[in-house]
């Protein structure tokens, strides 16, 4: 089990706009600051943008930079605005409809494997949302 690339390449991006302590980047900057190519950090940093994570701006003076204090911003904040809600397994997640229905009834919702996943997703959450990027400066 892994993150996605761009997921990776989305916590680089807020990494080095972070350390940019509030100086604005243009999106070539970005792309050879972190090793990501042009075209893949302009949808990330899209993605990024439409999350409210960063700010962009246009003209000359123009750019991107972190929409608040990198004290505010976790991993979490920026794995779940790329992916989307983390679960370990998909019948954790609140729009999931159990294949393994019977008769209207959920027979995942007893399911010992359901509680382990949630506990374990719980966890992971927790520890993604406990590390601000100020610390990784």
């Amino acid at each position: 089990m892994h993150i996605t690339l761009e997921a990776d390449y989305a916590v680089r991006i807020v990494h080095c706009l972070a350390c940019a302590k509030g100086q604005r980047m243009d999106a070539k900057a970005i792309a050879e600051s972190t090793g990501v190519t042009l075209r893949f950090s302009l949808k990330i940093l899209r993605k990024l943008v439409a999350g409210g994570l960063v700010r962009s701006f246009k003209g000359t003076h123009g750019g991107y930079e972190l929409a608040e204090s990198a004290d505010n911003l976790t991993l979490y904040d920026v794995l779940t605005t790329v992916e989307g809600p983390y679960a370990l397994s998909r019948c954790v997640l609140p729009d999931y409809e159990c294949s393994h229905s019977h008769e209207g009834s959920c027979r995942c919702c007893e399911c010992k494997f359901n509680a382990i996943y949630d506990e374990i997703s719980q966890i992971v959450r927790e520890k993604l949302a406990s590390v601000k990027f100020s610390d990784l400066i």
